[in-house]
This record gives structure tokens, C-alpha cells and sequence, in this order.
């Protein structure tokens, strides 16, 4: 059997951390048996979905770097086939019309909530000649679901889940106005694109037993399901925007990398002994489904910064460049970055990676340790620079200005070698020179090797920007 996956989110808003999970999950486990993952837009809610929605949708897939096979199917063209398939139901007595009228059902709602029972239609229409309804009298087609006997799902996460069919309802199939219900359309589309494997979140395993009776009624096997446990946050609590409930895009905007986060997310609820970081072509070999536990995975910022870090300081100087200008169009101030990164600034940026990717776990950090390279003259400098920057200092600045001024060629052992000369003459660590040269030629007082700093500016730039501090410019 050629293993068949998909995802199928609803278009109503972004592409959420936990449907990014669940896209990875069902990626993963068609990719590892040479199988397929298709996308299906769930869109049979037309108020809420939306052609932003199914964008981002789309783009965070891309972005994170999930595949799918084939084009994306969008349930709500597939109406049509949707109504066949109640009709089929209807035909072969596993089906029937129902003539309830709304103040009808909120009476039957009532009573059976009344008397502690969860089935609240009490089946007054099953067995209902249509010819004794009103001419023309609005109906519903319900599934007519076993009243006797269970329903019963072998998970492969959750184990075997068994309903008691005396609990659950006859299920609306098609609506009044002939629209399928959700609980037809997934049922009618997961057998026509051949899925065998249904993973998605445990949110969704009531929908199960709903579903396999409408595989028995049209007589369709059903596929395997899976149902991987939510998303929590740190304390436990349902995942809110707090702990990480964001859409994928956020996180790209974060500064997290594809890979990191592919990462992070494969190990949310996932184990494979005590290994942490994956390559993709790991995760493909080793994901399975026996594997995922059955409680909720915690979502820790803390961890997935740590994991992101280790990706930067791992990743070729030129993928991180380029990592920079695919995120520099979806941050605030990255139009005005990018305007800034000309050929001369990206090369002494590319230059500067090394020593830059150490201190960064985002590309934030990333863009932010690197602004002295393209900063406005004059520099802006922080609290800690300003303070740095006493008098004394500056003082100080001007005397080295005038010992580097005499540096040729302007290397890094050159300029190093002048301001050691001009701290052992002055009697001075070297340090207490470095500092100030730093605040100076940054506006801070951490950043890489400051002689490096040096030959990256250059000597123009960095004696001007030394004369911004002490006033000789």
C-alpha cells in the first residue's frame, strides 16, 4: 500500500504553530515510505476563509520548507460530489430526511440534556415517510448511525478508543440548503484522494467515530488515524498567544530559521531516544508514528531560541546572508536594512559572520550585532557606550586617532599593534583602550574583535567616526 498523507487546514487566519506541527507530522511519515503528503483548504466556511488566509497558509508550508504533492484541493469546489455521496447514503437506507423544525430540535436539546443523555436528537424522523411532510417543508439528510454497539478506533496514538453507539447522533449529512457538513466532506474527500493516513490533532477525535460511521454507511474502509496530542504552553495551560500561539509567519519574523524551527517542532510530542538536533534527512528515517506520546507537548521560547542558536552558529556564512534578505521584507524596519546593504556593506557583513553568529540565537540578534556596519554617522550610541565615553575618554580617543591615522597598510595586526604601543607607553591595559575605540566605532560596548571591527569599517570610517566622538570632526 502506498502510504497517502495530508493536511487540511481551514483558511479562517494564519498558518498556527500547531498546524505547522501536524503539516510536519504527515510530511514526515509519507516522506519516510515514499509516500505523498496533500494539501486540501478546507474551506466550506465562506464568511470566515479568505484568500490572505489561504496565502499565508501556502507561504508558511513553503517557508518552512514542507512540500506538498500535487496541486491543493479546495473542499468547497467539491460540493457536488459531497451532495452525491449523501444521496447514495439516502438510497441505500443508510440515510434520511429529516423535517424537524429548529424550535423542535432546541426542545429535544433540552430534554435530553435534562435526562444526562450526550445523543440530543431523539431519532423522531428515521423512520419518517417523506410523503407526510408538509409540500415543499424544509429537510436535512442525517446519517441513520447504529443505535446498538460501538464504534471503535485503533489509534495509533491514543490506542483503541471505543464510543457506545447509543451515545452518539444521528449526524446532519447535508444541510437545508443542500451545503455539506464538515464531518461528510472530510469523510467523501480523504477516499477520493486515496489518504490512508489520517493524522491530525486530538481535538478531532470525537470527529473520528462520527466518520468511521459514515465509512461503514457508504461502505469505504477507513484510513488510519492518528491523533497527536495539543500544543501546551510552559505552565501547562492551553497555548496562548503568551506562550506561542502565533502564526508561522511571526516566528520568521522572530528570526527564527526554517530549519530550527522544523526542528523544534519535530520534537514537540516526538522521541527518538535522547537525540535532540535532526537534519531533515534524519527526521525523514526516524519519524514514526508509535513514538508520539499521548500527553500534550510544552511549548518552551527558551528552548526553541537555544536550538536556533546552535542553527546560526552551524550555518554557512552565505545562508545566513541570504536568510537575512528573505526576512528583511517582513520586519519593520527591513526596506530600510536592505537600502543600506550595499555590495561593500554585504561583503564586510559576510566578513564580520564568523564572530557575529556566535553571539546571535536569532537573526535579530543577528541584524542587530551587525548595525554598526551601516550605521548613520553620527553613531548613536547606547546607555553603556555613553557612559563608557567620559571626558577622559575621549581624551583618550583623541590621542589613539592621531598613533592609527600613521597605520599602513590598515590591517588588523597593524591596528592592533598601534594601540598596544600606545596603551604600554600610556601605561595602560590594553582593554582600556579597546573599550573606548568600541563605544566609538559601534555605539556599544560588546561587538566582534574591535580591530576586526577596524578592518571592516575601514581606516576613513573609522577615524571619522572616532572625530564624531571627540569633537575634532
Amino acid at each position: 500500500m502506498s502510504v497517502v498523507t495530508r493536511f487540511a487546514p481551514s483558511p479562517t487566519g494564519f498558518l498556527h504553530i500547531g498546524g505547522a506541527r501536524t503539516a510536519l507530522f504527515n510530511w514526515l511519515y509519507a516522506r519516510g515510505r515514499g509516500g505523498k503528503m496533500l494539501l486540501r483548504i478546507e474551506d466550506t466556511d465562506r464568511q470566515r476563509s479568505t484568500q490572505a488566509a489561504i496565502d499565508a497558509i501556502l507561504d508558511g508550508l513553503s517557508w518552512l520548507g514542507i512540500a506538498w504533492d500535487g496541486e491543493a484541493v479546495y473542499q468547497f469546489s467539491r460540493a457536488a460530489r459531497h451532495r452525491e455521496a449523501a444521496e447514495r447514503m439516502l438510497a441505500s437506507g443508510n440515510a434520511y430526511r429529516c423535517y424537524c423544525t429548529q424550535d423542535e430540535l432546541a426542545a429535544m436539546r433540552e430534554k435530553a440534556r435534562a435526562e444526562g443523555r450526550t445523543r440530543l436528537y431523539d431519532g423522531r424522523c428515521r423512520e419518517r415517510d417523506p410523503s407526510t411532510a408538509a409540500p415543499g417543508a424544509p429537510s436535512v439528510i442525517r446519517l441513520k448511525a447504529p443505535l446498538t454497539g460501538e464504534t471503535v478506533i485503533d489509534d495509533q496514538v491514543q490506542g483503541r478508543v471505543v464510543w457506545q453507539n447509543e451515545n452518539l447522533d444521528d449526524l446532519v449529512l447535508l444541510r437545508s440548503d443542500g451545503t455539506p457538513t464538515y464531518m461528510l466532506a472530510v469523510v467523501v474527500d480523504d477516499h477520493d484522494m486515496a489518504v490512508t493516513h489520517v493524522i491530525r490533532g486530538d481535538d478531532h477525535l470525537t470527529n473520528a467515530a462520527r466518520q468511521k460511521q459514515i465509512y461503514d454507511a457508504l461502505g469505504w474502509p477507513a484510513p488510519v488515524m492518528a491523533h497527536i496530542p495539543l500544543i501546551h504552553g510552559p505552565d501547562g495551560s492551553k497555548l496562548s498567544k503568551r506562550h506561542g500561539a502565533l502564526g508561522v509567519d511571526a516566528y520568521r519574523a522572530m528570526g527564527y530559521l526554517p530549519a530550527a524551527l522544523r526542528n523544534y517542532l519535530v520534537r514537540l510530542g516526538w522521541s527518538h531516544g535522547d537525540q535532540e538536533i535532526f537534519s531533515t534527512g534524519e527526521m525523514i528515517a526516524a519519524f514514526d508514528l508509535p513514538q508520539i506520546g499521548r500527553s500534550p507537548a510544552r511549548f518552551d521560547f527558551a528552548k526553541l531560541e537555544n536550538l536556533n542558536g546552535h542553527y546560526i552558529r552551524n550555518s554557512p556564512d552565505s545562508e545566513l546572508l541570504a536568510a537575512i534578505d528573505q526576512l528583511l521584507p517582513h520586519i519593520a524596519d527591513g526596506p530600510a536594512i536592505a537600502a543600506k546593504l550595499t555590495p561593500h556593506v554585504r561583503a564586510g557583513l559576510l566578513a564580520a559572520m564568523p564572530s557575529l553568529k556566535e553571539r546571535a540565537k536569532t537573526l535579530l540578534e543577528l541584524i542587530d550585532g551587525a548595525k554598526f556596519l551601516f550605521a548613520d554617522r553620527p553613531l548613536m550610541l547606547d546607555q553603556k557606550a555613553t557612559a563608557l565615553l567620559t571626558p577622559d575618554a575621549r581624551t583618550l580617543l583623541q590621542d589613539i586617532s592621531s598613533q592609527l591615522a600613521a597605520v599602513e597598510p590598515w590591517t588588523a595586526d597593524g591596528t592592533e599593534r598601534a594601540v598596544r604601543n600606545f596603551a604600554e607607553h600610556k601605561g595602560l591595559k590594553l582593554g582600556a583602550a579597546a573599550q573606548p575605540l568600541r563605544a566609538a566605532l559601534t555605539g556599544r560596548i560588546t561587538s566582534p574583535g574591535i580591530f576586526e571591527v577596524m578592518v571592516l569599517l575601514g581606516k576613513d570610517e573609522s577615524l571619522r567616526r572616532i572625530a564624531d566622538q571627540t569633537g575634532l570632526a
